[in-house]
């Protein structure tokens, strides 16, 4: 094994604060917003405003998150004890709200009560990851 690979992720991320991944950010009128051509590497942590955050673990409407169609977490976040988890991750549109399945992310509730993410590429424009602002401070 690589010496990147024993490394916690909890405290190996990169911080990932972008206003407009807020759930609260309305894309209808402005640029929309794209995760397929960055470059994912390694594991990050959402911010909103410094703020940490997690992702929404429910359907956001389309046009939210600075995009055309919000990526969302399936399931309820991982606890601190279940270490790194598979989780599946949709895209919502008009025809439902995982119209987009997309390829899995890995996931990690870190001590501090904050969450790291191991993204993928959506494979798809628009669609791109969204930080939940209904949920400011995680608890378990």
């Amino acid at each position: 094994a690589s010496p990147s690979r024993c490394l916690d992720p909890c405290l190996h991320y990169t911080a990932l604060d972008d206003a407009w991944r807020s759930t609260d950010f309305d894309a209808v009128s402005g640029p929309r917003m794209c995760d397929s051509q960055r470059n994912w590497h390694g594991w990050y942590r959402l911010f909103l405003n410094n703020a940490s955050v997690q992702m929404p673990e429910r359907c956001v409407e389309k046009y939210k998150c600075g995009t055309d169609a919000p990526v969302w977490l399936t399931a309820p976040h991982p606890t601190t004890g279940d270490g790194v988890v598979e989780y599946g991750v949709c895209g919502s549109w008009t025809q439902g709200c995982c119209h987009f399945a997309l390829s899995p992310i890995l996931v990690k509730a870190c001590l501090g009560n904050y969450y790291v993410y191991k993204f993928v590429s959506t494979a798809a424009c628009n669609l791109a990851y969204c930080a939940d602002s209904d949920k400011p401070h995680i608890s378990w």
